[in-house]
């Protein structure tokens, strides 16, 4: 059997679905929180509460893998080599050194070079990775059809990001080319449904594990979905701050947004289970 990190959470299901939650991970190790300006502003930026969401996907027989790692520490959702996923737009490195909103991570002096980036890979990187190609193996195995869903979530409004308010569900398939069109369009269908808007590779068209582990012809689909986080959190008016945020959880008010991600999950579980 294979180990993995204390830090790393997986449930292993049987299904052909694995759910990848990247970005809610709130710990900062020793050895990183001393060199930062902000504790608070290094966990800012986490995908809050989309682990609470998606909490159901175990019972559906899915496979979860998350990290409780910070992705100011690192991020298992850019490319390892550092290069951007999105040239020419504002976006966050490998070891991001500013927030969403351009604010510096580090003290003056600290920010992580070459050989600290390299030491963070081997420890919360490359298993988070080894463990995600793991289970992709363990499941091709039995299934002939897989689906990688990549959970993500972020704030409404980031005007440092993107222009006007986001969406509330952003799809993203590397432009087509990480799952099937049937896939995407169900996707769609469910969330235009719902009412809320939504877009397909707009702003946010997938980060490295959909565009590294999507691969339609081999059996492998990946989709990663972006969530404006006012869809299922009271986001506060204005920006954000350690009084207002994160804002809290509401079950009650999270239910509806968590409907539709069910049927989203069983509609992913429904296409990869066709013969």
């Amino acid at each position: 059997m294979i180990q993995s990190p204390p830090w790393l959470s997986v449930i292993a299901g049987e299904a052909p679905l694995i759910v990848s939650i990247p970005h809610t991970g709130t710990e900062l190790p020793d050895e990183v929180e001393y060199q930062l300006a902000s504790p608070w502003l290094a966990r800012r930026d986490a995908d809050w509460g989309v682990d609470r969401l998606y909490d159901f996907a175990g019972a559906l027989g899915a496979t979860v893998v998350r990290t409780a790692i910070s992705r100011t520490v690192i991020d298992v959702n850019r490319d390892p080599s550092g290069q951007s996923l999105y040239p020419g737009q504002t976006t966050t490195g490998l070891c991001p050194t500013e927030t969403f909103d351009g604010e510096p991570l580090y003290t003056e002096g600290n920010a992580p070079g070459d050989i600290e980036i390299g030491l963070r890979r081997e420890r919360y990187y490359d298993p988070y990775h080894a463990r995600l190609a793991h289970e992709i193996g363990r499941l091709r195995a039995t299934h002939k059809t897989i689906v990688l869903y990549d959970a993500h979530s972020i704030r409404s409004v980031v005007p440092r990001l993107f222009d006007g308010t986001l969406p509330q569900f952003n799809i993203g398939t590397n432009s087509g080319q990480s799952c099937a069109a049937q896939l995407t369009k169900t996707v769609e269908h469910i969330c235009d449904a719902s009412g809320h808007s939504r877009v397909t590779n707009g702003r946010f068209k997938g980060g490295w594990i959909t565009r590294h582990y999507g691969d339609p012809a081999n059996g492998r689909h990946a989709i990663q979905m972006e969530l404006a986080c006012r869809g299922y959190l009271r986001e506060p008016d204005g920006e954000p701050s350690p009084e207002n945020w994160p804002a809290h959880y509401d079950p009650e008010f999270a239910a509806p947004m968590r409907d539709v991600l069910k049927q989203i999950l069983e509609a992913c579980l429904q296409f990869a289970s066709k013969p």
